[in-house]
């Protein structure tokens, strides 16, 4: 049972950030064909880039009581792909987020610091 801890801990992870981005809308809940397409293209490119790099040799797979140890290919476990789609998954989310907050910053209008204005203060106090 210890074996499946890291995949459980990935697939809890994406159901996380699933419901940060069904909280406030950020993609999936406003696009999900375009989220759905960036998430899927965003995974495929990393997982292209992965299997590049264990046919150099550069990636292999590490052993750990926590992974389930099951493998889709020559040094590639089952939990890589699960990653991936979490990490194109989050950066898709956290990118909407940020582009909302810059988008309600710069709908603000500008607020008058006492620093920048003694005058300012006793204005606002009356």
């Amino acid at each position: 049972m210890i074996g499946l801890t890291y995949l459980g801990l990935l697939l809890a992870s994406i159901a996380a950030i699933a419901a940060v981005d069904a909280r406030w809308r950020l993609s999936f809940w406003r696009a999900p064909v375009a989220s759905a397409l960036a998430v899927a293209c965003g995974t495929a490119l990393l997982l292209a880039w992965d299997l590049v790099g264990i046919g150099f040799g550069v990636f292999f797979r590490g052993d750990s009581d926590f992974a389930t140890g099951l493998l889709l290919a020559p040094d590639l476990p089952i939990e890589e792909p699960v990653f991936l789609l979490f990490l194109s998954q989050l950066s898709l989310v956290v990118v909407c987020g940020v582009e909302r907050l810059l988008e309600r910053r710069s709908a603000r209008p500008p607020v008058a610091h006492a620093s920048a204005d003694p005058a300012a203060v006793t204005k606002v106090r009356g």
